[in-house]
C-alpha cells in the first residue's frame, strides 16, 4: 500500500458516534462514497446519459443512489415518502428540462450520504429489531434492514455505474 492511499474505510476503526452494529452500514456507505467521487472525477458531460446496450446511463445510477438512500432512510424514521421524494423517484434516469451536471449529482451524493451517517449516529441501537413498513404497500422490515439493504444496495448500484463509466471511456 502506498503512502498516500488509505486502506479501505471499514479497515481504519469505527467510526465516532455510529453504534457499533450499524459500522458496517456507515463503512459501505462512506466506501462508495470516495470511489464514486474517484470515479466520477473529470467524467465527460457528454457522456451522462448514454446508456451501453439498452443498460442504465451514469446519471441514472447517480440520482438512484442518492434517491435510494433518500427513501430508504425515510422508512427507517418511520415516515412514508413525501410528494418530493415521490417527485425524484419518477424523474430517475431522466434529463429533465434542467441541465444537471455530473458534479451536481455527485453533490447530491455526497450530501445524501452525509444526512444518512447523521442519521445512524442518532439511532438508538436498541430499536434495530423495531418493524418498519417499506412503500406504498408498507412490505415487512425493520430499522436495521433498512439500514443494511441501503448498504448493499447502494454498493450493487456502485459496482454498475463502474462497469458502465470505465466502458464508456473507452
Amino acid at each position: 500500500m502506498s503512502a498516500t492511499k488509505l486502506p479501505e474505510v471499514w479497515l481504519r476503526g469505527p467510526l465516532v458516534d455510529v453504534p457499533a452494529l450499524l459500522q458496517p452500514v456507515a463503512h459501505a456507505l462512506l466506501q462508495a462514497r470516495e470511489e464514486l467521487n474517484e470515479l466520477m472525477e473529470g467524467f465527460p458531460e457528454a457522456l451522462l446519459w448514454e446508456k451501453l446496450v439498452g443498460m442504465a446511463s451514469p446519471g441514472f445510477h447517480l440520482q438512484h443512489l442518492t434517491g435510494v438512500l433518500d427513501r430508504l432512510f425515510t422508512y427507517a424514521k418511520g415516515e412514508v415518502l413525501s410528494e418530493a421524494q415521490l417527485g425524484y423517484l419518477a424523474a430517475e434516469g431522466k434529463r429533465g428540462e434542467n441541465i444537471i451536471s455530473v458534479a451536481d449529482l455527485v453533490n447530491a451524493f455526497n450530501t445524501q450520504v452525509d444526512n444518512a451517517i447523521a442519521q445512524l449516529k442518532a439511532t438508538d441501537a436498541n430499536n434495530l429489531t423495531d418493524w418498519r413498513g417499506v412503500g406504498r404497500a408498507q412490505l415487512p422490515s425493520t430499522l436495521i434492514g433498512l439500514y443494511t439493504h441501503s448498504a448493499e444496495h447502494t454498493m450493487r448500484h456502485f459496482g454498475q455505474l463502474l462497469v458502465t463509466v470505465k466502458v464508456l471511456k473507452q
